[in-house]
């Protein structure tokens, strides 16, 4: 079962039950591999909040992307399933499966940067509770928004499914084959631009390589590190022999988006951190990550400004 959490949200975009259940029954009829739905309730009267049910999927969740606990040879067909995947999801038409009216299908990363830019200035503004100083605004903020909001640099306009969070730990693995049996988490799925899921996929072949900006594990991408682990190319030869979509000469500009957008989640966690609203020590971790990150959108949108593809 996933249901709303009680009692009135904070936002208005999380804990989206029935547009989960939209999009997964949506998909039951493709080949994109989903657990199957069995039913929505918007009747609060019954627990309380909106709820669905859903299959339950018996298989491997695995948080660390290099894929640790299998054999070179498995991790590369575990990679490849999982891009491959995506790129079935994407090869879809919404409009087959009537998710017409799920999203907007022009004008993706102007909406997106529109949105992240504003939530950016509200969390620099955030003060610590003890010190009294305040978060910050993000290294070259306005530098990225008018590169980001250029539309003569953006992306070309593609509208497909998006899932929004697409990452390994969002799969459902089979328990002993390479194939994926089931996505995970689509509260964030609309309509979009199919080369923001396949950045939030490969996003830690980037990190990787910036020192202060990724997750020590991010460190498992750089070339030759981990034994089986695909190269970005074959990655990307896979996705679009499937998708029909070479996202290779546009892949910097998405790259600077996605850092750009985790360099703001991690200010957002830096403005919980100051509010003591987030105490862990993982959360401290990350209020120094946030500005590395910021750095490295603003290089990544330097080289795409007038290259053909990544510079790994």
């Amino acid at each position: 079962m996933r249901k709303k959490p009680p009692g009135k949200l904070l936002s208005k975009t999380a804990h989206k039950v029935e547009r989960e259940y939209r999009i997964m029954h949506a998909l039951e009829k493709t080949d994109v591999a989903v657990p199957k739905t069995y039913c929505l309730c918007e009747d609060e009267t019954i627990i309380g909040t909106p709820f669905y049910i859903m299959e339950f999927l018996d298989g491997r969740i695995i948080e660390d992307f290099t894929l640790p606990d299998v054999t070179p040879a498995e991790r590369t067909q575990m990679w490849r399933a999982a891009v491959e995947t995506l790129a079935r999801f994407h090869a879809v038409d919404y409009r087959a499966v009537g998710l017409e009216r799920f999203g907007k299908p022009a004008g993706f990363y102007s909406r997106q940067t529109q949105t992240w830019s504003t939530i950016s200035v509200h969390q620099e503004a955030v003060r610590d509770v003890d010190t009294d100083e305040q978060v910050g605004r993000m290294p070259h903020f306005e530098e990225l928004v008018g590169f980001f909001m250029n539309e003569k640099l953006q992306p070309k306009d593609r509208a497909t499914l998006v899932h929004g969070d697409y990452k390994i730990d969002n799969l459902v693995f089979h328990k002993t084959e390479p194939r994926v049996i089931g996505i995970l988490d689509w509260e964030m799925s609309t309509v979009g631009h199919p080369l923001s899921d396949v950045c939030n996929l490969l996003m830690q072949y980037y990190t990787g390589r910036h020192e202060g900006a990724a997750p020590k594990s991010a460190a498992g991408f750089l070339p030759g590190r981990t034994p089986g682990l695909p190269t970005l190319d074959q990655l990307l030869g896979w996705y679009s022999a499937v998708s029909g979509y070479d996202p290779t000469s546009e892949l910097n500009w998405g790259m600077a988006f996605n850092v750009f957008k985790l360099s703001g989640v991690c200010q957002g966690i830096a403005a919980r951190y100051a509010r003591r609203q987030a105490s862990s020590a993982k959360a401290q971790e990350y209020t120094k990550t946030w500005r590395p990150l910021a750095d490295f959108a603003w290089q990544l949108a330097q080289e795409a400004k007038g290259d053909d593809g990544p510079r790994l």
